[in-house]
């Protein structure tokens, strides 16, 4: 018997073009996530002055940053949005026009698609946690610049730390090369269990790219498929 919450489910994932199927990729076990030996690992980027703020204090940094030229530019900061204590983790690009804006990521189009994505995995916004590479919008929704991405990725990297997520979905290839300091293409890197300082990191498509080509909508809910296997797993 289909339940109204399954039933809803359904419709989200027929709006965004995906018929329900199991995917059957292997996953590749990693470690525990941020094991002991992995922390002086992941800390070794964060500047001092970062890596000892607590959740509030990080918030008010990020609000009065001008570590780069973005600070310049925007309207508000981004710090990110949901469960502080949450086991996944939605890392973006860099906030676009309405983030910037409103203050908080993924509220556009492409928010309301990330939404439905998460409806359809059994997720509601406020139990995971969303962020983005940069806290502040580039002029013109441009990419993000090398210099952007080292000056705000302390603030990042002290969220991840903070969270402890059990579990890393990056969002799109700007926030996967951060995040994984590599150059390997987007279609390369998903389809995999990678590890992100001994956490599970799954790679997949921008809602905003799958705006503009909703027939990757199909292999953007094979990675989420990837990623709850991998979730249930831990």
């Amino acid at each position: 018997m289909t339940t109204p919450n399954e039933a809803r489910r359904r419709q989200y994932l027929s709006a965004m073009g995906i018929t329900v199927w199991e995917n059957r990729h292997r996953v590749v076990t990693f470690g525990t996530p941020f094991a002991a030996s992995a922390v002086a690992d992941i800390m070794a980027p964060v500047s001092g002055a970062v890596a000892d703020l607590d959740w509030a204090t990080l918030q008010r940094a990020v609000i009065t940053c001008t570590r780069c030229e973005l600070h310049k530019t925007r309207k508000r900061t981004v710090f990110g949005v949901g469960d502080a204590r949450a086991q996944w983790m939605f890392v973006g690009e860099a906030p676009g026009a309405d983030e910037d804006a409103q203050g908080e990521p993924f509220v556009g189009r492409a928010g309301q698609l990330l939404n439905a994505m998460l409806f359809a995995m059994g997720l509601k916004r406020e139990e995971v946690f969303i962020a983005n590479v940069l806290k502040c919008r580039p002029p013109g929704n441009r990419d993000p610049q090398p210099d952007e991405v080292e000056c705000c990725e302390p603030y990042l990297l002290r969220q991840i730390m903070l969270i402890q997520p059990k579990l890393i979905v990056a969002l799109g290839r700007h926030a996967a090369h951060s995040l994984l300091k590599t150059e390997t293409p987007l279609a390369r890197l998903r389809g995999q269990r990678l590890d992100y300082h001994g956490t599970p990191l799954i790679v997949t498509y921008h809602p905003a790219y799958l705006l503009r080509s909703p027939g990757e909508k199909r292999k953007a809910w094979e990675d989420l498929c990837l990623a709850g296997r991998v979730m249930r797993s831990l």
